[in-house]
């Protein structure tokens, strides 16, 4: 275990410090901002219930209810782990690159962020991949991006992010099959 949080650390300070430029000091922090994601979150409600109707409806309702599991899930977590975040831990925080205002003070295992969004990647690849084909892989591309950004502005290690994804892809494959067993996303047929 102790190996497993060094190689932990050794890649957050890797990625924190030295794979770094202006460009992603510019663009990260924001990457991993709710509000920055907000028109992608309107555009997929607009577009699901404009094109799905009353599946939309539903569609809409496991995306919110795959959020509120991953969210309360890793929220519990971070509880009974306490782990502290890098820019908390008085060992380390003076090295440590805070590219946020604030340093958060809940635990950091699991990421919270990464559950979020890698839970809704996986709900939204499986009930969606029968309309947008080869493209649904772009949701994954889209958490990772998130996730990669908690590491680099320096308020959570790598392992918090695998531990928060896969939670989130556990979560996804539940809400995504049971959304894609019992709802699915089909065209209304009008007559």
């Amino acid at each position: 275990m102790n190996d497993l949080l060094l190689w932990d650390l050794k890649l957050f300070f890797y990625i924190n410090n030295r794979l770094t430029n202006v460009f992603l000091d510019f663009v990260l922090p924001w990457m991993r901002e709710p509000y920055f994601w907000a028109p992608l979150y309107l555009f997929l409600g607009v577009f699901i219930t404009y094109n799905y109707k009353w599946r939309g409806f539903f569609w809409i309702v496991f995306f919110i209810l795959t959020f509120a599991i991953t969210d309360q899930s890793s929220g519990f977590i971070k509880e009974l782990v306490g782990r502290l975040r890098p820019c908390r831990d008085p060992n380390i925080a003076q090295y440590v690159r805070v590219m946020v205002i604030y340093c958060p003070g809940s635990g950091s295992f699991t990421s919270s962020h990464a559950a979020n969004h890698f839970g809704l990647a996986m709900f939204s690849f499986l009930s969606l991949k029968p309309q947008i084909g080869k493209w649904a892989w772009l949701f994954f591309v889209w958490a990772a991006v998130i996730g990669y950004a908690q590491v680099y502005v320096g308020v959570h290690y790598p392992l918090d992010i695998l531990g928060g994804a896969l939670l989130g892809i556990m979560a996804g494959l539940l809400s995504g099959g049971f959304f894609q067993r019992r709802i699915r996303l089909e065209l209304e047929q009008t007559s």
